[in-house]
């Protein structure tokens, strides 16, 4: 049976609901003495919660290209690492990877670098200042790399054969064929998808708790420790957590639908 279609797009109740508990919560926040001395608290954890955030997805996005391009190599050996990178990456969870990349491949990199700086006279460093919050950033680099990386594989394989060939006839080299032609046809697709994987980064950002760094997630941890009023304190986490997922998806929502508008005029 065929779905019905609509002719305009539904009202958004869920959103209404959304709001409304919204300002129920935000009420009680702010007349609430415990749940405004628990926002103080978490407040403090939303900057690394944003840091963590952007600069992972920053760096998993440029890694992420590069796959996606080694994907599409025309050398059989580039076309096999970068495989074997991706499918060995997305299917190692995202906690086992974190606390693999925290105590086993950090030590790791720390003793290259002394072994390096013996040659570059460098002094050497411990592991313990190899800060926990760049080894979670990095974790989260890797994991999200994979992922992204066929966000990018699929945008670059949706560009019409026929204009790389115009652009090959034209005289452009590669770099300049992907650069014009490929990717700026190409971010157009990737673009949705690659937001929805930033919003569940946000989301992702979580699980650096567990190595202690002290984002939005570690301080409500804290907090409820000290206080055991578990139900207040988790409500303003999920309702932190919720306005800025949320806020994103609509932003998400309206740029793609700017993205739509923009191609029915072109």
């Amino acid at each position: 049976m065929a779905a019905p279609k609509h002719d305009k797009e539904d009202f958004p109740w869920w959103l209404a609901a959304v709001v409304l508990l919204g300002l129920y919560f935000g009420w009680q926040v702010a007349s609430d003495a415990l749940y405004l001395q628990v926002l103080t608290t978490l407040s403090k954890g939303i900057k690394t919660t944003i840091f963590v955030t952007i600069v992972s997805f920053t760096l998993a996005s440029l890694l992420g290209l590069l796959l996606a391009v080694g994907a599409g190599s025309k050398w059989l050996v580039i076309r096999q690492i970068t495989r074997f990178y991706v499918e060995v990456v997305r299917g190692v969870p995202i906690i086992v990877l974190l606390l693999y990349v925290a105590f086993a491949m950090a030590p790791a990199l720390v003793e290259f670098r002394n072994w390096a700086g013996e040659y570059l006279g460098l002094d050497p460093i411990r592991t313990r200042n190899f800060p926990l919050i760049w080894r979670a950033i990095i974790a989260l680099m890797v994991a999200y790399s994979a992922f992204i990386s066929e966000v990018f594989r699929a945008g670059l394989q949706s560009v019409n054969e026929g204009q790389i060939e115009a652009a090959q006839a034209l005289g452009l080299n590669r770099w300049q064929t992907f650069r014009l032609v490929i990717f700026p046809q190409a971010i157009r697709t990737i673009m949705p998808p690659l937001g929805n994987d930033f919003v569940a980064l946000v989301k992702d950002s979580s699980l650096v708790s567990v190595l202690g760094v002290l984002d939005v997630t570690q301080l409500g941890k804290v907090i409820a420790a000290g206080n055991f009023r578990y139900f207040e304190t988790y409500n303003v986490v999920a309702l932190i957590y919720l306005t800025m997922t949320i806020g994103l998806s609509l932003l998400l929502r309206r740029f793609e639908r700017h993205l739509r508008d923009k191609e029915k005029v072109e």
